[in-house]
């Protein structure tokens, strides 16, 4: 069995404790690998490794066209190894092998991007309304960040924090999801290899009490960079508050796919596809409330129960599987409670529903596709985050009602619109409130554009530029021109 230690100031280390936890394959149940066990001891040696890596002229006297130049070689070495991290992270947490190999592809871009935008990032001399006096302003990196990152896409949710975090010039530590440790150690092991310096990517591997915790509130952490859950989310924001320490959270959602009688239903069809049952419905993003106007409501189910229901359900190492297991144990017991609320609470089941289990399905740790209708928005089942194949059909009659059950929740991360109207699609966009919203298409992202949340999914935004200024400081500099100061004592 492999055994992975943490990774701290560019050398392979020992947890403290001497212990270590096995992670296992969720399609056959196996143990594949021991990860170590960090607790605080490890998560502060790791922060102070970084925060003297930050301090360090092997760091800090780069220049941000330099650090360009380093990610642009770690990018060159993740796209040489996309097959062999592919199949460790789709190990690790079950996800469809075709999904994760693009994926570990578009990590590979998004370094190539921030490389590239490492020394477009500059301030500006600002028109002063003073005489005599010369201001700019110039963007300083924060110092040492803390990214915890979850299980359902560990490399791609680690890169959206890691790649700006350090083109912006910080050293990070990474707390993985003690699910899924094993290909964000292998990223590092990478970085080291591209030629960054010691300790300026560390990762600390274990559980959340034991080495989040630690991390967030250390005194050297400068901002926390978190994706998970919006209760983990709240309580990282409190212990980061207590410090004064900036944060980017990306956290929950219960999005709303809404579906308009004059849409193209074949491509709706696939955008409702796609926005739930796509990576087992384990994605933040889901459109897990599919909203379908009266006119086209039974015909649109009809058609949906048909087409997962012959979905190829399975092993996740086959590329022609469709729909993968559920990454843990703990969330395939989740997904069945939430599945028999549904049901106790008045909602249709139309299709799905139970556990799967047979030779084709390893340990069994799936679910069916399930389609519930009949649901009200004000059911738990419709505002509560499954993280699962699980879709709650609501019926709607016009835009009006549809943008109002859209934001009647609490999450605001995404949303979809599938319309042939353009006057509706804006006066939808305009309306729900939610981070980013998709018109006739579903759960597309973007290295060039930003992502994040309203409401309790989340604070802050990842990629694009905008991603970038949230691992930067900005610093005013005022020279005067003047020798004389015409009076000390009144402010000038």
């Amino acid at each position: 069995m492999q055994r992975y230690q943490h990774f701290i100031g560019g050398e392979w280390v020992e947890p403290s404790s001497g212990e270590w936890f096995e992670t296992t394959e969720p399609f056959s149940g196996h143990a594949w690998a021991e990860i170590a066990k960090g607790n605080e001891r490890d998560a502060n040696r790791a922060v102070e490794v970084a925060h003297e890596a930050f301090l360090s002229p092997e760091w800090s006297s780069l220049t941000a066209t330099q650090r360009g130049a380093l990610m642009r070689k770690l990018a060159g070495l993740i796209e040489a190894n996309v097959e062999r991290l592919g199949m460790i992270e789709q190990r690790d947490n079950g996800k469809l092998i075709a999904e994760v190999a693009g994926q570990v592809r578009n990590v590979a871009q998004w370094f190539y991007y921030y490389a590239g935008l490492a020394d477009k990032i500059g301030g500006e001399v600002v028109p002063i309304n003073k005489a005599d006096v010369f201001n700019y302003t110039k963007y300083e990196p924060l110092g040492v960040v803390v990214a915890i990152t979850p299980w359902n896409s560990p490399l791609a949710l680690t890169t959206w924090k890691m790649a700006p975090a350090l083109a912006a010039g910080n050293t990070i530590v990474i707390k993985p999801s003690e699910y899924t440790s094993a290909s964000i150690l292998e990223l590092a092991k990478l970085a080291h290899e591209a030629g960054f310096p010691k300790g300026v990517v560390n990762v600390v591997t274990g559980f959340g009490q034991d080495v989040g915790e630690p991390l967030v509130r250390h005194p050297l952490t400068a901002k926390v960079a978190f994706t998970g859950g919006d209760i983990g989310g709240q309580k990282v924001n409190e212990a980061a508050a207590s410090g004064l320490k900036k944060v980017t959270l990306e956290l929950g959602g219960k999005s709303p796919n809404i579906v308009f009688d004059d849409a193209d239903i074949e491509q709706a069809l696939k955008g409702a596809v796609a926005g739930i049952f796509g990576a087992s419905g384990q994605t933040c993003m889901a459109g897990s409330r599919l909203l379908l106007q009266d006119g086209i409501h039974d015909e649109f189910v009809e058609k949906l129960k048909a087409i997962v229901e012959t979905a190829k359900i399975g092993d996740p190492s086959l590329y022609e599987t469709q729909i993968g297991p559920i990454a843990t144990r703990a969330q395939h017991e989740k997904i069945l409670r939430m599945i028999e609320m549904g049901k106790q609470e008045g909602a249709n089941l139309v299709c799905g529903g139970k556990a799967l289990s047979g030779p084709e399905f390893g340990q069994g740790q799936f679910v069916e596709p399930t389609i519930f209708t009949g649901v009200r928005n004000d059911m738990k089942i419709a505002q509560q985050e499954v993280f699962g194949p699980v879709v709650s059909v609501i019926r709607f009659r016009d835009a009006e009602e549809a943008v109002k059950i859209a934001n009647d929740i609490d999450f605001g991360l995404a949303a979809g619109v599938w319309t042939r109207d353009l006057h509706r699609a804006f006066y939808c966009v305009d309306r729900i409130r939610a981070g980013t919203v998709w018109v006739n298409n579903y759960r597309s992202t973007s290295f060039t554009t930003p992502f994040g949340g309203y409401k309790r999914s989340g604070i802050g935004r990842e990629g694009g530029v905008e991603a970038m200024k949230e691992y930067l400081q900005t610093k005013s500099v005022w020279i005067t021109t003047d020798p004389n100061r015409a009076n000390p004592f009144v402010l000038g």
